[in-house]
Formats: structure tokens, sequence, C-alpha cells
């Protein structure tokens, strides 16, 4: 009799800490794609679409006067000076 409860004992710690490895496994998981998912969020970026020759580039890339943008400062100072390109 004392060892069938020795093995029930046994057995039930042997679950236990099975459930513990899996919940300790499915929060590591989704940390790792919670993770990466804001990873891929930082690495989109807006794109704009230069006011002059209609390029789009990422907006990091861009130059910004006001509310317009810019492939580089050469079409910027065109656009300013001339204003819109004639097609």
């Amino acid at each position: 009799m004392g060892f069938i409860i020795f093995r029930l004992i046994i057995f039930a710690a042997l679950v236990w800490v099975g459930i513990r490895l899996l919940k300790a496994y499915n929060r590591k998981k989704l940390e790792y794609q919670q993770k990466h998912v804001k990873d891929k969020k930082e690495q989109s970026e807006q794109m704009v679409q230069c006011r002059f020759c209609s390029l789009h580039l990422p907006q990091k890339d861009a130059v910004k006067h006001e509310q317009l943008w810019f492939c580089c400062h050469e079409h910027k100072q065109h656009f300013l000076d001339d204003g819109p390109e004639q097609r």
C-alpha cells in the first residue's frame, strides 16, 4: 500500500513539473513572438513621394520642406525656385 502511494506522489510531482515546464515554454515563446512583431513594425517605414519628380522613397531618406517631401536637396531647390516640374 505504501509503495502505491509513493508511486502516486512521484507521478503527481512529474505531472506538476511537466505543466510548469510547458507554461514556461509557452511564456517564452509568446515573449519572443511579441518582440519579433515589434521589431517588424519598427523596420517598416513610411513611404513618401518626391513633390518634384514623383519618386517614392522611405521617409528617413527624404528631404522635408514644410509639408512637402523631396528625394534630394536639388529637387527641393528646383521646386522652390521654379515650381513643379512640367511634363
